[in-house]
């Protein structure tokens, strides 16, 4: 990491994948001067914070909740929605730290996730064919020749709308809207009404007695108040992050300040492409995702370019596999990623290998299905004996109804008419995500997880 970032042409000409196609490039060069110019959205000492924390959660003594939007819009990001997103969030928190006895690391999809990788360049409906939707910081959603031109003031208008969704959050944690125990009383809500009390009943009646316990001997209230909550998104459209890149002034190396952690998608991580070589130089903690199609030898590539230096924290690695698949296709990149010697932090994102469409023409997922991976990445853990170190989720506060089944609200095909509002991919909803975190917390409390490390037997020249 002591070489210079590379240059926006120098990436460019490494044919980055998933880029724009601009009309007016003059334009997009000054957009780019702007964002250049414009205050960091984060601070380097923020994201030093939490590269500790993802090393904590690499060594099994954190667990990191990601999760928010699957595509962030400029029309809804309102107060009352990014209430509603930390509000789900901060209560899964709640769960997940009861039942691992271990710090939550709280971080968001939020406050950048505005552009979004696509299987195709263009959409047809009703013979009719445009560009398609790459986000709000590239296009417009709705299905009009005009809408769906690629207008580099979007960057700008993502950056204004970044940097007013984190002032927003730094208020909610630091004020009051993230306390404890009142969070916890939305578990409770949620655990009365919902239809799953009998299940779920028990850990939340725990919870409350280790509060009232927490309160009678006198913990000091502000621990109660306040939490750290981080923004990460997918780090896709590189003129707008290699612009909001600054070198930090005491340590010389660059921060990538538009969020505290960015991660590489799975359709653009080859190790010699452009988003690889430029995600290597920054100091941030980082991530990539692997799919079913990743090998043991592509997993290692991936971290001999993005951890050269066996750095607690630097690295996570999010597994998207499929409920079908995680049980077979994550052991080897397990084991043949830790056998280097590194430890790096495994998330599991049950999402994205999960989606289908229905019969109606609706993209979802199955509730299911999304245990199901989650169930399977805890089981690969378990047998290889490292840490499960968290869980990657796109959700939502609101009583969307983009994903099947769930026992609070067991939503059909046919209700996905009702509210059906993602502008890319399904969302869990408020009762869907609640519902998941207590399933997590019951492969937290079961005992079966270790916290040993016989991956550490094999060797590196065995994969």
């Amino acid at each position: 990491m002591s070489q210079p970032i590379p240059t926006l042409e120098e990436l460019q000409s490494r044919r980055p994948l998933q880029q724009p196609t601009y009309a007016d490039q003059a334009r997009l060069e000054r957009v780019i001067a702007e964002l250049r110019k414009r205050p960091p959205l984060v601070f380097a000492g923020e994201c030093d914070e939490l590269r500790e924390k993802i090393a904590d959660a690499a060594a099994g003594r954190a667990f990191i909740l990601q999760g928010g939007d699957c595509a962030e819009t400029f029309d809804t990001g309102t107060a009352l929605d990014i209430r509603g997103k930390l509000r789900v969030l901060l209560s899964m928190a709640v769960v997940l730290t009861y039942a691992a006895q271990v710090p939550v690391v709280k971080l968001g999809r939020l406050a950048g996730q505005y552009a979004k990788p696509r299987s195709k360049d263009t959409e047809t409906r009703d013979d009719v064919t445009l560009p398609a939707y790459r986000g709000d910081a590239v296009n417009g959603l709705d299905f009009t020749a005009e809408s769906r031109v690629n207008d580099p003031n979007r960057l700008l208008e993502a950056y204004n709308h970044s940097a007013a969704t984190l002032n927003l959050i730094r208020a909610f944690v630091t004020g009051g809207f993230a306390d404890l125990r009142s969070v916890h009383t939305w578990n409770q809500d949620f655990v009365r009404n919902s239809g799953v009390e009998a299940r779920y009943e028990a850990l939340a009646d725990e919870i409350e007695r280790a509060l009232a316990f927490m309160v009678a001997c006198g913990v000091d209230k502000e621990a109660f108040r306040t939490v750290d909550f981080y923004a990460s998104h997918e780090a896709l459209l590189l003129p707008y992050e290699h612009a909001m890149t600054r070198i930090d002034s005491r340590t010389r190396t660059p921060y990538n300040t538009s969020a505290h952690m960015v991660w590489i998608g799975e359709r653009t991580r080859q190790v010699e492409g452009a988003h690889v070589d430029f995600i290597r130089h920054l100091r941030n903690p980082i991530g990539v995702k692997v799919g079913p199609s990743t090998t043991a030898a592509d997993a290692v590539a991936l971290a001999e370019a993005l951890d050269p230096q066996h750095e607690p924290g630097r690295l996570t690695m999010i597994s998207r596999m499929g409920a079908a698949k995680v049980r077979d296709a994550l052991p080897p990149i397990v084991r043949a990623v830790e056998a280097t010697g590194r430890k790096v932090a495994w998330i599991c994102d049950p999402m994205h290998g999960n989606t289908f469409e229905t019969a109606n023409g609706y993209k979802t997922r199955a509730f299911s299905q999304v245990v199901d991976e989650v169930n399977g990445f805890f089981d690969v853990h378990e047998e290889l004996g490292t840490w499960p170190g968290g869980v990657h989720m796109e959700l939502t506060g609101d009583d969307v109804t983009e994903c099947v089944g769930g026992v609070a609200d067991a939503l059909a095909e046919a209700d996905l008419a009702n509210r059906y509002e993602t502008a890319c991919d399904p969302r869990l909803n408020r009762n869907q995500s609640l519902e998941l975190a207590f399933q997590i917390a019951e492969r937290l409390t079961d005992g079966r997880i270790k916290r040993v490390n016989p991956v550490q037997e094999y060797r590196a020249e065995d994969f």
